[in-house]
């Protein structure tokens, strides 16, 4: 039997007790996201505020508060760090699967950084889909 490669093993770790002390899923793609001009979040964190730009990771909660008009809050996660996502009620509307199902997705938008919070405002949201990606459980809202 062949040894399995590290992609292989971050997704039999998930598969199999939810988590991994080993490389985060993220990591393995992001040679890949580099080519795709998407940002990790700790270089993310770093750009000016109202750049345009892209993100992505494995969304780790979702919030739709009842006090916040239709909004709904995103965190994505990568190996660098976690990115705040607003996203608008026409966004959640064109993309509700993205938003409530997809566990990897690439955000497009504007950072804003007010008094020191960072967050992305999602101007659209694609659902990625990996290989072999493993499946990194969310805390969402019902």
């Amino acid at each position: 039997m062949a040894p399995m490669t590290p992609g292989q093993r971050t997704y039999a770790d998930f598969n199999n007790s939810g988590l991994s002390i080993g490389m985060h899923p993220m990591a393995h793609y992001r040679a890949y996201m580099r080519e795709l001009g998407i940002m990790d979040a700790a270089t993310a964190k770093a750009q000016r505020d109202g750049m345009l730009l892209k993100v992505a990771g494995c969304i780790i909660t979702r919030q739709r508060p009842g006090t916040a008009k239709g909004f709904v809050f995103l965190s994505l996660e990568d190996e660098t760090g976690i990115v705040n996502v607003i996203v608008q009620p026409d966004l959640f509307d064109r993309r509700r699967r993205e938003c409530t199902s997809a566990p990897y997705v690439c955000v497009k938008g504007v950072l804003q950084s007010i008094s020191g919070v960072i967050s992305v405002k999602a101007g659209d949201i694609e659902p990625l889909a990996f290989r072999d990606a493993a499946v990194v459980s969310s805390h969402d809202f019902h």
